[in-house]
């Protein structure tokens, strides 16, 4: 009886293989590749911060003119000199010197612009930045003696200020990227700057001591155009991070509106300080860092290869 069930047994199993052998075989699909990484767009609007450092390139301020008149309408000795009845004695001249300190400082900001990536490796965009500028300012101060016609000169002391309290581009970007992720642009267009420039003088008639005050001054938006460069790297989905060089020049600026200020203690004697008239260029270099969020409205379709 048992060798029966032996028997029995080793059957079917028998069977049961040759019925499995019989089944139609399924092989598994083949293995898709994996998908490729997206490729970073450049395309599309963007904004951000930056902070950095600016500094003057040209700090020369130059003292155009300063005009003066002496009048006298009776002979009086005075200081020595005897002037003729109904003199008129006019003086003027001009200086170039150096000033307004070296206009340098910490400049910060933001900035709103749109890329366009075409060719894969291309970019052409617009930007348009503002920045305050902290410690811009200085200040000089001049001395000189001008000799005048029957013996008498006049002493000057003149003070020049200024400062660029801010300032401000609207740029167009023309950039290849020698990497997915890597930019390299050079940007130029117009720029614009808020400029203090403030001019003082008093003057001495030597040697009848007589005296006299001036001043002018300029406050106001200066324009011009810059132009520079800088490398920009997208370490991140939406995020960008650049360093960028530019130079600035917002022209030559001058001194106007001011009047004078005469002290006429002697009868029958005027003597005028007039406005210094002073003139500076406005021409400096911004080193910068900035971050960028990108929101890729419009933005080109993924690019995939397989």
């Amino acid at each position: 009886m048992k060798k029966f069930c032996l028997s029995v047994a080793a059957s079917a199993l028998m069977a049961g293989s040759a019925f499995a052998a019989d089944l139609p075989s399924r092989k598994a699909p083949p293995a898709l590749p994996p998908a490729a990484a997206p490729l970073p767009t450049w395309t599309g609007f963007y904004a951000g911060v930056n902070a950095g450092g600016t500094w003057a390139s040209d700090r020369t301020a130059t003292l155009t003119q300063f005009d003066g008149v002496l009048v006298t309408s009776a002979p009086k000795q005075l200081g020595g000199v005897q002037p003729a009845p109904g003199q008129w004695a006019w003086f003027s001249g001009g200086q170039g010197f150096a000033g307004i300190g070296n206009r340098s400082g910490f400049i910060g900001g933001g900035q709103v612009g749109y890329n366009y990536q075409f060719y894969q490796n291309f970019l052409v965009g617009l930007e348009a930045d503002i920045q305050g500028v902290a410690s811009s300012g200085g200040d000089t101060t001049l001395f000189g003696v001008l000799p005048l016609p029957s013996g008498f000169s006049v002493s000057q002391f003149t003070r020049l200020s200024g400062s660029l309290d801010y300032l401000g581009t609207v740029r167009g970007r023309l950039g290849w990227l020698f990497m997915p992720t890597l930019l390299l642009y050079g940007t130029g267009g117009f720029a614009y700057g808020g400029v203090t420039l403030n001019a003082s003088t008093l003057q001495i008639l030597n040697p009848t001591g007589l005296f006299g005050a001036g001043f002018s001054s300029f406050s106001d938006t200066a324009t011009g155009w810059t132009a520079g460069g800088g490398l920009e790297w997208m370490f991140m989905p939406n995020w960008s991070a650049k360093v960028e060089y530019l130079y600035y020049d917002l022209g030559t600026i001058h001194t106007f509106g001011g009047a004078g200020i005469n002290f006429t203690p002697v009868p029958a004697w005027s003597f005028a300080a007039t406005t210094p008239v002073v003139s500076a260029p406005i021409r400096g270099n911004i080193v910068r860092a900035g971050l960028n969020y990108h929101f890729n409205w419009g933005s080109a379709p993924v690019l995939a290869s397989f």
